[in-house]
């Protein structure tokens, strides 16, 4: 056999069709529903692109791959993600300096960069703010839901911060200037990939990313997807504005998406959609405030709704953080002012409804007030009670009750309930420094206990010895890696918040066998299954979650792509503590880890004890 017909016997052909992804081609329906709300550009193919990562779980819930789609990546299917994502704006820049472009290598269609309000601009009213590295691809519509799917490092804007702060547009890829530049970074895309589908699959509502495109120069473009991608600030630049047609526009673009996608209940005869806009973004945003702060996930709200998607899911993360500690003291610095904190972003949460009823008033009476006069609407009082029942509920959830009962519990017995978060918030709140200190983005004071090793080692004593721990080893269990051997000593102080946190817990425990009809036995040792799962010694936090994207990407060299698609899914089905309540809580979710090889085993130990190593810091 000659070596010619050698090499054509070794090239792969894929039995699938992947030409649904060329009608991901720009085009968009807000550019037609919502004029003057975007910027239009025309795109260039951009080449040297390599696949670094696929998630092959979203494609298939898209619709993109049929189900039984190998998870592999192929030169087929790699050729049509190239096609359809690895491409470029011709900006404003190129138009100015006549930048040659073969007309073969220019798209069709036009793609946007969204408007929208952003407080790090020098305008305040979102003329000129908005989508400064990013791309709406367009959408994608399977099983009757629509996919918003945008594209990140695709090149410089017009609506970046820096082009209005220097007066000038600039080069994509200048090297002058970083988030100006128009450009991703390769570590960024894949931290977010993991960071995103690790939320996602602890249900956390996110953006997830579809794939990672890797360039020379440790350069990226992230392609995300999510069923409504709008964030507030599509709305707030035009409130801003006092801008009615446009803000109208924008809202019934979001809620028309809410409702085909079956995300909303179907409006009742004679509903008023915008006062259920209100109701909605209320409680989506108590629960998701709640869920941030029981979870200890940054996420920096403020008032522009910049860095939040509408629906109340996680967007952009590159600031996103989930401590392992409750580190209330943490801001990130951004140069020129400090981000919010963790527990400042429930006071940002209720902020942002209030807006949303400023913006109910004006759409249905046509008139814009000042959003003071909206600081007590019953709204922001229904989202102060919310805010409350979901934090202790998810505190309950968190301590290894089940969904049913802890709404029990919250119903039946809520002194109780009420009693033993006093005590959780004592131990949780305790700071190390009285003064803030440096880190290497912000600044912080260390939070001293581990809620989550004592919720994890408690139960385990008590499900064989119904006495509670004696202080020295409820100290030795709670304190964290930042305690001095000051602050592990039982103190009298300590002696009683000891006393108060464990026989609060026990009453719990055994309110709940009373109210369920259960023997006590029986529920503390649900609650330990439970609690094993939830309070993991190897729960990712920020930091671990960088260290671990910087590991794969150097280990990339010892493997083949499908070992690292491999190693990145096997680590994010490692991260899934949700409880499984139809079975009793006794069975996780984890989906077991197939077809690894010795080094991708080891690679996945390595990144183990990293986080582990890791588990209680920023």
């Amino acid at each position: 056999m000659s070596s010619q017909n050698s090499a054509a016997k070794d090239v792969y052909h894929s039995p699938y069709d992947y030409s649904v992804f060329s009608s991901i081609d720009g085009r968009h329906p807000w550019q037609n529903e919502v004029p003057g709300s975007h910027v239009l550009y025309r795109v260039r193919q951009r080449k040297g692109g390599k696949i670094a990562w696929f998630n092959f779980d979203l494609a298939i819930e898209m619709g993109l791959l049929p189900r039984h789609h190998p998870r592999s990546m192929n030169p087929q299917l790699q050729s049509h993600l190239l096609e359809a994502f690895a491409i470029q704006i011709i900006n404003e820049y190129d138009l100015l300096n006549d930048v040659k472009v073969p007309s073969s290598g220019i798209k069709p269609h036009h793609y946007m960069a969204t408007r929208y309000l952003q407080l790090q601009h020098p305008g305040k009213t979102g003329l000129t703010s908005g989508d400064g590295r990013s791309l709406w691809n367009g959408t994608w519509k399977s099983k009757g839901k629509t996919w918003d799917i945008t594209s990140c490092g695709t090149g410089a804007t017009c609506l970046s911060p820096a082009t209005h702060i220097f007066k000038k547009f600039f080069k994509t890829g200048d090297p002058s200037i970083s988030y100006g530049c128009g450009y991703s970074e390769l570590d960024d895309g894949v931290t977010g990939a993991i960071f995103s589908e690790i939320m996602h699959k602890n249900d956390i509502p996110t953006e997830r990313i579809l794939c990672v495109i890797e360039f020379p120069g440790n350069l990226s473009i992230n392609v995300r997807a999510g069923k409504n991608l709008l964030r507030p600030s599509h709305f707030f630049n035009h409130l801003k504005q006092g801008n009615l047609p446009r803000l109208k526009a924008s809202v019934d673009f979001f809620i028309n998406r809410e409702l085909a996608n079956g995300d909303w209940a179907p409006l009742a005869p004679g509903e008023n959609r915008y006062k259920r806009l209100l109701s909605q973004i209320s409680r989506t945003f108590a629960e998701m405030a709640a869920r941030f702060e029981n979870e200890y996930i940054f996420c920096w709200l403020a008032w522009d709704g910049d860095n939040i998607l509408a629906n109340g899911g996680i967007i952009d993360y590159g600031s996103i953080r989930q401590f392992g500690l409750f580190h209330h003291e943490y801001k990130f610095d951004d140069v020129d002012r400090w981000s919010t904190s963790l527990v400042e972003q429930r006071s940002q949460s209720r902020y942002l409804v209030q807006t949303f009823a400023q913006i109910e008033h004006f759409i249905n009476t046509g008139k814009k007030i000042e959003i003071n006069r909206f600081q007590n609407h019953q709204e922001l009082k229904k989202f102060d009670k919310m805010f409350v029942e979901s934090r202790r509920r998810l505190m309950l959830e968190k301590t290894g009750f089940s969904r049913h009962d802890s709404e029990l519990l919250l119903t039946k017995c809520p002194s109780l309930v009420s009693n033993f978060e006093k005590s959780f918030k004592w131990w949780e709140r305790k700071t190390k420094q009285k003064k803030h200190y440096r880190v290497a983005d912000g600044i912080t004071k260390d939070a001293l206990y581990s809620m989550r090793d004592i919720l994890r080692e408690l139960p385990k004593h008590l499900n064989h010895n119904w006495t509670p721990l004696k202080i020295k080893d409820f100290m030795a269990k709670i304190a964290s890696t930042y305690c001095r051997p000051t602050d592990s000593r039982p103190t009298k102080l300590r002696r009683l918040w000891a006393e108060k946190f464990q026989k609060s817990y026990m009453s719990l425990v055994s309110a709940c066998a009373k109210q369920t009809d259960t023997k006590q036995e029986i529920v503390i040792a649900k609650i330990c299954a439970r609690s094993l799962l939830r309070n993991r010694r190897d729960r990712v936090t920020g930091d671990a979650i960088c260290n671990v994207g910087d590991k794969i990407l150097r280990s990339r060299k010892h493997l083949e792509q499908k070992d690292v698609f491999t190693v990145i899914s096997a680590f994010i089905n490692d991260q899934i503590m949700l409880p499984n309540d139809k079975t009793g809580g006794l069975e996780n979710s984890l989906i077991p880890i197939t077809k690894m090889t010795t080094k991708t085993e080891t690679i996945l130990k390595a990144l183990g004890k990293m986080v582990r190593d890791m588990r209680h810091g920023l």
